[in-house]
């Protein structure tokens, strides 16, 4: 089928913001990266600088001697805001992202899953109007929205598949649900797939076409980044690595399979040990109590870390047999034992693993830490905007942005007086987090009817 000159001219839009989007450059340079010709580059460069989407910042150096300095073009991060929630089993994250996926800023919570779909929608929503009242933004600035679920979601019908660690969440078209509340086109996603997507964009091992992030948290479950994209399976199961028996007689996790990878590593055995051990800890803290006891050299909890290393090197190797990634990552809550965690999964990597599998993986703890999911969210989102059938939407957001930027008493978000700093938000923590860099948009999870 033949393009149009409409489509065809979209498409070159779309690659000039993706240019952009890595780096600030010039027309020229931009005309001969993307193979057209500088007055095509210019008119659509015009037409992105009108939508307040690209600005131009000043001079680069010559590229000849005595040749003309080449004026350079940025992709204005501050055009569009993007909004990313993270729904673990304890707590509830929220983050507001620009165009840049910078993290701007960042609110925690406590808050059970298990109250169920309701009582989180009605929190999400007063933690949003918080959080967008200390930025000086409205929903006016937000282009879209995007949720990090801990648990399946069909990628067909964007609703959650009986989520072990969410109890009540069966069936619930969360990302459906949330666009209706806010008014926004919102996207959903399991929170190790989102993962996943950061680290192989953003994180210390950024370009690497072939890894798999292992989230170990209050479950267990792991994105496939491979050959460049993520893979879900059919459905958006692939990954559930959690509920793998590593021991076919053993004990039931919470997906009821005996002798799951999760009924052997998790919060829940930690507080049965603390328990048996008659070792106080506050609620929610018992990875870090168990993390404690570990540096004062307590040979208890030394040897429960390095058991969990163990089990966790059982899968892992397993991952290793089945997918053979350059890179394999490990995220999640119970990384407080890293140094304890490395040793037991190295251990049984050497003794498992093929050698054609393992000798050449890099082994690594996320560079990207508790900022993982909410990141690969605004990825998620950001790769959307950067589409034919979102295009159009990010031209009236900014427009509209803009507007509401130059009317408003407070104005515009500062970033340079955001970065770095940490401010209490109604009671909780805000944390902002470092720049970061964008490969070709991925391919996504869940959309919603506009």
């Amino acid at each position: 089928m033949a393009l149009s000159l409409e489509s065809i001219r979209v498409q070159h839009t779309l690659m000039v913001l993706q240019k952009l989007w890595k780096e600030n450059l010039s027309r020229a340079e931009l005309a001969r990266r993307i193979g057209l010709s500088r007055s095509a580059i210019s008119s659509i460069i015009t037409e992105l600088i009108e939508a307040n989407l690209v600005s131009e910042m000043g001079f680069g150096s010559s590229t000849s001697v005595g040749g003309r300095k080449p004026e350079l073009l940025r992709l204005r991060s501050e055009a569009v805001y993007v909004l990313a929630m993270e729904l673990g089993a304890q707590h509830l994250r929220l983050g507001v992202l620009d165009l840049s996926c910078d993290l701007l800023f960042s609110l925690e919570v406590a808050h059970s899953i298990a109250l169920g779909p309701q009582a989180t929608y009605q929190r999400l929503q007063l933690l949003i109007a918080d959080l967008l009242s200390q930025t000086g933004l409205s929903m006016g600035n937000i282009a879209m929205c995007g949720l990090s679920l801990a648990g399946p979601v069909d990628v067909a019908t964007g609703r959650m598949v009986y989520p072990p660690n969410m109890p009540g969440w069966n069936d619930e078209a969360v990302a459906a649900t949330v666009a209706n509340r806010l008014g926004k086109p919102s996207f959903a996603d399991n929170d190790a797939n989102l993962a996943a997507l950061a680290e192989a964009n953003l994180g210390a091992f950024a370009g690497s076409s072939d890894l798999i992030y292992l989230k170990v948290s209050s479950g267990i479950g792991a994105g496939l980044f491979l050959r460049g994209k993520l893979y879900r399976g059919m459905r958006g199961g692939a990954g559930e690595i959690g509920h793998i028996s590593i021991n076919e007689t053993g004990p039931k996790g919470r997906s009821g399979n005996p002798g799951s990878l999760e009924a052997y590593v998790s919060p829940k055995v930690i507080v049965e040990q603390l328990e048996r051990w008659e070792i106080a800890f506050p609620a929610g803290q018992e990875i870090e109590t168990l993390a404690e006891l570990a540096r004062n050299n307590d040979p208890r909890a030394v040897d429960l870390w390095l058991e969990f290393g163990r089990h966790l090197g059982v899968a892992v190797s397993s991952m290793l047999n089945l997918y053979n990634p350059a890179v394999l990552l490990i995220g999640g809550r119970m990384t407080s034992g890293e140094a304890w965690l490395r040793r037991g999964i190295e251990q049984e990597i050497e003794y498992r693993t093929l050698l054609i599998n393992r000798q050449d993986v890099q082994l690594a703890f996320s560079s990207l830490g508790r900022d993982a999911s909410l990141l690969g969210t605004g990825m998620m989102l950001i790769g959307e905007l950067l589409t034919p059938t979102w295009l159009e939407h990010l031209y009236l957001c900014s427009s509209q942005s803009t507007l509401l930027n130059q009317s408003s008493i407070k104005g515009s978000i500062n970033k340079d007086s955001i970065k770095g700093s940490s401010k209490r938000l109604s009671g909780q923590s805000v944390i902002s987090t470092v720049p970061t860099s964008l490969e070709e948009p991925p391919t996504h999870s869940v959309t919603v009817p506009r």
